[in-house]
């Protein structure tokens, strides 16, 4: 939502309100209340004087979660007394969508309400531009800055005349099958279980598939302000259902999102589930092989290296971002990127907005399949193969204060280890936290998450057994740090 660090602003005024790479997210009821999200609206309304005229619409969208269409409509409210027309969803909606729609309708931006992946307890706001991607620095820096002084009561006058509810699905959907080839997708008669994982894109992914002829098995396809007792996050126990449909019926694939539908779950006829890397690397090569498409790679700092190698083999530039689809949508704006994606599940093509899109993500896995008439477990050992692989991520999350995450970061960045794991350190970047380049080609990246209260250690090797030693001696090192 607004990737500005972890910040809290005024508390005394306002709360709790933090940001972080993707916004705002905080506790319904705690820090999340009626009169925060009556701040930030009015924050929002402040740029929007700077940006735009009133002659153009602000869009309102929201996700599954508890209130969420009740907060969705006070910002509304709060828009247009300040003036504003507003548009705002008929039911939830996916990010995506909203961030299609903010492009398509000449819109002032969008307000989406969402904490994507996070657990029930939470729910968030983002503001999404016109250009249909998420907020850069400077202008989520001045919503900041617009969030002191502002007010926190009610609309004096609810000016129901300036709010009207709208159905974002239809033109989404026109420009979402422009991007993939229907019949190819029809003739192959693919066999989908779809695990709609309560969220927002159940009515899209679905409507989509079935369009394309898939045989469909959906679950989880209604709304759900509990996520059915997990998280809204396409990965590990969430999918265990899918998983087992997939292999129960010998499916050729089973597809999730998360909340908000702009993350990606995947898992191949065999049920295994695919790793964001591994999703990049497979569409990589099938829009360079199958489609002749061409452009840069854009990669986040966390992503596997492995992009690189096809950005070698194919000639095509490759560009490292600091972690936050932001950046990645940034460099959208700026260049043709064939591709561009994060190991968090987030990911966009060429011909796409700027804004990571879980449904057209499974879409193009599908694609694929339909095209090379090969199982996809073939498909991606094909793609890692390709590029050199395979390599080994692994992701370390360390639940941490604010000042032992400070303290670490500071460590780490004054007085970086000569070695890890008898290894020795080539290169240190502080492009995103701080990132260990070892002299045989792993990597080590240390982050403090923009969204949660986690350390985060991320890492690359070429064998499990490094991994490892690896993940022992940063676990070693880190609990020497003291505050």
């Amino acid at each position: 939502m607004m990737n500005i660090g972890w910040q809290t602003v005024n508390a005394s005024q306002i709360g709790k309100i933090k940001f972080g790479t993707d916004g705002w997210r905080g506790i319904i009821a705690d820090d999340f209340t009626f009169a925060n999200v009556r701040r930030v609206t009015r924050a929002i309304a402040s740029y929007l004087e700077t940006a735009y005229t009133k002659s153009r619409p602000v869009l309102v969208a929201y996700d599954t979660r508890f209130l969420a269409e009740k907060f969705a409509r006070t910002a509304a409210e709060v828009l247009a007394e300040l003036g504003w027309s507003v548009k705002i969803t008929d039911r939830d909606c996916p990010t995506p969508v909203i961030a299609y729609n903010a492009r398509y309708l000449n819109s002032a931006g969008a307000l989406m309400f969402t904490a994507s992946h996070n657990p029930a307890p939470y729910c968030g706001i983002k503001y999404i531009p016109d250009y249909a991607g998420p907020a850069t620095p400077e202008i989520t820096d001045t919503i900041v800055a617009n969030i002191f002084g502002v007010e926190d009561t009610p609309p004096k006058f609810i000016r129901n005349d300036r709010i009207s509810t709208f159905n974002p699905q239809p033109e989404y959907l026109k420009f979402i099958y422009s991007l993939i080839d229907i019949e190819k997708i029809r003739h192959a008669r693919l066999r989908v279980k779809y695990d709609a994982l309560y969220s927002t894109s159940r009515g899209y992914l679905d409507t989509v598939l079935r369009y394309c002829g898939c045989e469909l098995e959906t679950f989880h396809a209604y709304r759900d302000v509990l996520f059915g007792g997990g998280m809204p996050e396409p990965q590990g126990k969430q999918l265990t259902q899918l998983v087992a449909a997939v292999q129960a019926d010998a499916a050729d694939l089973g597809l999730a999102t998360d909340g908000d539908s702009d993350r990606f779950g995947i898992v191949d006829e065999l049920g295994n589930i695919l790793t964001p890397n591994a999703v990049l690397l497979l569409l990589a090569r099938h829009l360079i092989e199958n489609k002749g498409k061409t452009g840069a790679i854009v990669r986040t700092v966390a992503t596997t290296r492995l992009l690189d190698n096809f950005a070698v083999k194919y000639r095509l530039p490759l560009y490292e971002t600091p972690v936050g689809f932001k950046y990645i949508g940034e460099k959208m704006r700026e260049t043709t990127v064939l591709i561009g994606g994060e190991e968090s599940g987030g990911l966009s093509v060429i011909g796409h907005i700027p804004e990571k899109d879980g449904i057209l993500a499974n879409m193009l896995v599908a694609e694929a399949i339909a095209y090379a008439g090969k199982p996809l477990s073939q498909l991606v050992a094909e793609a890692i193969a390709d590029a050199d692989g395979p390599l080994y991520n692994h992701r370390i999350d360390l639940h941490l204060s604010d000042a032992h995450k400070a303290a670490i970061i500071d460590s780490f960045t004054q007085n970086p280890p000569r070695a890890i794991a008898g290894i020795a350190v080539k290169e240190v970047s502080r492009k995103d936290g701080v990132k260990l380049y070892l002299a045989e080609g792993s990597w080590i990246l240390l982050r403090p998450s923009g969204t949660e209260p986690l350390m985060r250690v991320y890492m690359e090797t070429n064998s499990l057994d490094k991994q490892d030693r690896i993940v022992m001696e940063m676990e070693r090192a880190i609990g020497q740090i003291g505050i």
